[in-house]
């Protein structure tokens, strides 16, 4: 199987840090401080949470092994906690040849410019508050109060922080490579840790080989960490305080150290808000039922604005985890002639036209019918009845027979034998593919079983998963803020690379989509706070319990996203994209940091 020489070039032609301490502690080794122990699994029960209450002989959430309370805490349905009990559990932190093909296919880009015709492109940029430019500040903090449980998770010690200013070392910036994000957030959380320890250590005075710009990024850092705790120890004045400095030194147009730091702020002062009471409830409402999220982002949610496309074009894993995808699916129903797809999560379709192009280069064994289900709800089954439209389009101008079906997912919920409103035909051969879907059910624990029981039931050749690879579920607070922090850091270094400096649409996209995420992620709780990714090893316990077994992707495919990812970044000078095997399951990640995931699965008989 393989792709047409410009589906390679990309769709549109427009690792994993288990813990806090994996990040911090490669910093505290490279300067040789102490190492802390690995936390091993020990096989507890885990609870279903705080959203439903479900007995285990129906949902048996024992599989999801207990991390010493820190994978736990990260599971998808994690138990709230007393507020002073979560203090005392905060975790460490953690070729294809291009081949020839005669179809003719219609140009992506003419694609998008057609999909653009459903929605009116708005002037974007008014849903972006006023640009808040960088203040010089002076940095000078001391008193900082000691990290909890520095063992299990930070110990507790005595005696007083401090964090010390970084001697700043001219360098010619020619000749300096500029550390990355992620390197400066692990940098900042080690002097964090360590400005803790009751002795002094060489490193914490001085950062020789730093830029000037990279030292006060550091430092910033110093202070949102800080700022973070303080908002974990309830003590919100010496937080608001230390807000107050970060907000000085942090910018939404800055580098992305300054931009990821600004949205990390406003979600901090949000919690404030709501823990003081000072936070409008019906804000709060708002944020509950219209959070936009860079899942949503990913599968192109609606018609595309401006900022999106540009987000598609340009962000390597967008397209790279849809090629991959959709030749994975092609390669294990392969030679069916009809194929039956259940997207759980469509968006406007626009993977859809891999899968198509796959397809339609097939001469051996055509395809007579591809029938695309899509799972909708009440919100979106406009957009999803648009997208068909379309895609019925592309599929005549490739010669594919397509039928487009659209079934609610209440009416999968609600029924007893919910798996009929498929409509499965004997003859055809089924695939269920979830780009961020399944996620999105995870505050819904009962609506998620229900779904799985009801593909269980149809028995599909292959399931296609791709997710968020971060714990952001934690019921800790500081633990569900780091693991955050990191992976926003490392995805606003990538739109960074991808995205020229000067680009509008990438103000408009991390306002609406990451800024209103991190606020959800790091503001909310309970039943408002509605993302809640997981990591592929929880992904892969849940799935157990329905009788799924990992299949390997094929070289191929993973060649193929690889591929479309250097395409991509050749146009911006900078290929950063990595790509590891998490076991069976493909990781993409930025410098190191895992994003992203993407997985195969079957039942078993």
């Amino acid at each position: 199987m393989s792709f047409p020489f410009e589906l390679q070039k990309g769709i549109f032609s427009l690792d994993d840090h288990d813990n806090i301490r994996e990040k911090f502690t490669r910093a505290d080794q490279e300067f040789g401080t102490t190492n802390t122990n690995q936390i091993q699994p020990n096989g507890a029960e885990i609870d279903c949470g705080e959203f439903a209450t479900i007995d285990d002989s129906s949902l048996n959430y024992g599989l999801f092994q207990d991390y010493n309370q820190c994978l736990a805490e990260e599971s998808l349905f994690s138990k709230s906690q007393p507020r002073q009990q979560q203090q005392q559990q905060i975790s460490d932190y953690g070729l294809l040849d291009y081949p020839q093909c005669n179809v003719a296919s219609p140009s992506l880009e003419a694609c998008l410019e057609e999909i653009a015709k459903f929605g009116q492109v708005p002037n974007e940029t008014k849903h972006v508050g006023v640009v808040k430019k960088s203040k010089a500040y002076p940095f000078s903090l001391a008193s900082l109060e000691l990290l909890n449980n520095y063992g299990t998770g930070f110990r507790r010690l005595t005696g007083e922080r401090i964090v010390q200013q970084v001697d700043r070392v001219g360098i010619n910036a020619k000749d300096h490579r500029r550390s990355s994000t992620e390197e400066i957030l692990r940098i900042a959380g080690a002097r964090f840790i360590q400005s803790a320890l009751p002795t002094s250590h060489p490193f914490e005075g001085s950062f020789s080989g730093m830029s000037n710009e990279e030292s006060k990024d550091v430092e910033l850092v110093e202070l949102l960490l800080a700022s973070a705790e303080k908002v974990g120890l309830q003590q919100h004045e010496s937080a608001a305080r230390l807000l107050n400095l970060c907000e000085n030194l942090c910018s939404n147009t800055g580098n992305p150290v300054q931009r990821v730091v600004y949205y990390f702020c406003e979600a901090l002062r949000e919690r404030i808000d709501r823990e003081t009471g000072r936070f409008a409830s019906k804000d709060s409402g708002k944020l509950a039922h219209q959070t936009l999220d860079i899942n949503k982002a990913m599968i192109m949610q609606d018609p595309p604005d401006a900022s999106k496309l540009a987000f598609h074009r340009g962000l390597p894993f967008s397209q790279a985890e849809k090629v991959a995808a959709a030749l994975t699916i092609a390669e294990n129903v392969a030679p069916a002639k009809k194929l039956h797809v259940i997207d759980l999560r469509i968006g406007f379709g626009i993977h859809w036209t891999a899968l198509m192009q796959a397809l339609a280069s097939q001469n051996s064994f055509p395809v007579e019918l591809l029938k695309i289900t899509a799972i909708g709800t009440a919100a979106s089954k406009h957009s999803i009845e648009e997208a068909g439209k379309w895609m019925s389009n592309f599929a005549y101008a490739m010669k594919i027979p397509l039928s487009f079906n659209v079934v609610m997912l209440q009416d999968i919920i609600s029924s007893p034998e919910s798996e009929g409103a498929f409509e499965v035909e004997g003859d055809e051969t089924l695939a269920v593919y979830s780009s961020y879907g399944l996620s999105r059910l995870i505050p819904q624990p009962n609506q998620l079983e229900t779904l799985m029981r009801a593909i269980r039931a149809l028995n599909p050749r292959v399931m296609v998963v791709t997710e968020v690879e971060s714990s952001q579920n934690s019921s800790a607070f500081f633990t569900r803020f780091i693991e955050t922090l990191f992976y926003y850091g490392a995805s606003f270094d990538c739109l960074e690379a991808s995205m020229k400096p000067d680009d509008t649409n990438r103000v408009v996209f991390e306002s609406l989509y990451c800024g209103v995420a991190i606020r959800n992620i790091v503001a909310a709780e309970g039943e408002e706070r509605v993302i809640r990714n997981v990591k592929v090893q929880v992904w892969r316990a849940f799935f157990a319990r329905f009788g799924m077994e990992e299949i390997a992707l094929s070289q191929s495919s993973i060649e193929q996203a690889k591929l479309v990812a250097i395409n991509i970044l050749q146009q911006c000078g900078n290929n950063s994209c990595t790509f590891e095997m998490d076991g069976k399951c493909l990781i993409m990640g930025w410098k190191g940091t895992p994003l992203h995931s993407l997985s195969a699965w079957r039942f078993l008989n």
